[in-house]
């Protein structure tokens, strides 16, 4: 059985199994379902707690011996697994395996891991968890669902914004959870209960973001390109390296001039993403919605573009190689009113003469 951690609260209200694994790569989720579940375990009268953790010195027998050993002054025991790489080896796969067929009487078991990809979640160990017990997963909070999440959390401490407050807040804690967490709090000790002002939120709320360049992609692919900008100048900020960043946008460009070609070609699209790498539901949806508002001018123009950078950040030419980097988002994604950014800035001094072969 599959919950998000968002989910975990409504499903502990109703009962509580032997058997919880946490997972996932948002660490303040992880944690508050985690919580929730010791919580919960001592409101039921689990009142001992023994941890174990998967380190080098780790021997797999101790979950079996910790399983079966209860103490002379409690009857219920809570028995905490953490794992901190994820992978549990040979034997520690045959150890879980062999301790979901037979889980414990009298103790609840909470067996902490990161983020899992798909192929481990397809493992033996992995999948015997999933039919012994509650997968919790922890999900990164996207950009797009984090206004309704930060509008949940003001809720919960009795104060609410509009929209327009609500993406004011979350431009400035994207990709930071637990600072986005701790500055709900804030406002929640700095406003009494009610709707909050967007004049009182911009004094407020710090400018806590941070990117991730591998989603510099997708927001090229989106269009949004006020979010672009802040996520090139965020990279820039924290000591990204320029290939990098390019790299991550050429390589979104380049799917899309596949796609754009297989297509035309009358190609099925479904095995055109797999083909371009295209990986992840939401990556795959969202290129399948956006793919068609290019043409493959853009895509040429901008892997020109994408190769004159590269040979500024080599020193071949000279140019200030974020600069270009914004221009060629500025001139490749489109704004939400579908005007092309390119027509209102400068041409780039660091274009390829269009004789120049461009691949993809």
């Amino acid at each position: 059985m599959k919950i998000s951690s968002e989910q975990i609260q409504q499903h502990l209200s109703r009962d509580i199994k032997p058997l919880y694994v946490v997972f996932g790569d948002e660490p303040l989720l992880a944690l508050e379902a985690a919580d929730r579940v010791r919580a919960k375990a001592r409101e039921a009268g689990y009142t001992e707690r023994e941890i174990l953790t998967v380190d080098s010195g780790f021997k797999w027998n101790q979950l079996a011996l910790a399983g079966s050993s209860q103490s002379l002054f409690a009857t219920r025991k809570l028995l905490e697994l953490r794992i901190p790489t994820g992978k549990p080896g040979v034997e520690g796969s045959e150890a879980l395996q062999a301790y979901c067929d037979a889980l414990p009487a009298d103790t609840i078991t909470l067996i902490s891991l990161p983020g899992v990809d798909w192929r481990a979640q397809k493992s033996g160990w992995f999948e015997a968890l999933d039919r012994a017990g509650v997968m919790v997963e922890a999900k990164i909070v996207s950009r797009k669902a984090l206004p309704q999440w930060l509008a949940g959390r003001l809720q919960m401490q009795g104060q609410e914004a509009d929209r327009e407050t609500l993406d004011f807040i979350a431009d400035r804690v994207e990709g930071n959870l637990l600072a986005a967490y701790q500055e709900v709090q804030k406002l929640a000790l700095l406003f009494p209960a009610g709707t909050i002002a967007f004049d009182q939120v911009r004094d407020a709320v710090l400018d806590v973001a941070r990117y991730d360049v591998f989603n510099l992609g997708e927001t090229l692919l989106e269009g949004d390109v006020l979010r672009l900008a802040r996520m090139l100048d965020g990279l820039k900020g924290e000591g990204v390296a320029p290939p990098l960043a390019l790299w991550a946008m050429t390589e979104e460009i380049r799917a899309i001039g596949k796609i754009i070609t297989g297509a035309a070609s009358g190609k099925p699209v479904s095995m055109l993403l797999r083909e371009a790498r295209i990986w992840g539901p939401s990556h795959q949806n969202l290129m399948q919605q956006q793919f068609k508002r290019f043409t493959l001018l853009q895509v040429t123009e901008a892997m020109r573009h994408a190769a004159a950078i590269d040979r500024m950040v080599k020193g071949l030419i000279r140019g200030d190689a974020w600069d270009e980097l914004l221009q060629l988002g500025l001139r490749f994604a489109r704004n939400n009113t579908g005007i092309t950014p390119a027509r209102t800035v400068r041409r780039s001094s660091a274009q390829v003469p269009a004789g120049q072969p461009v691949l993809f």
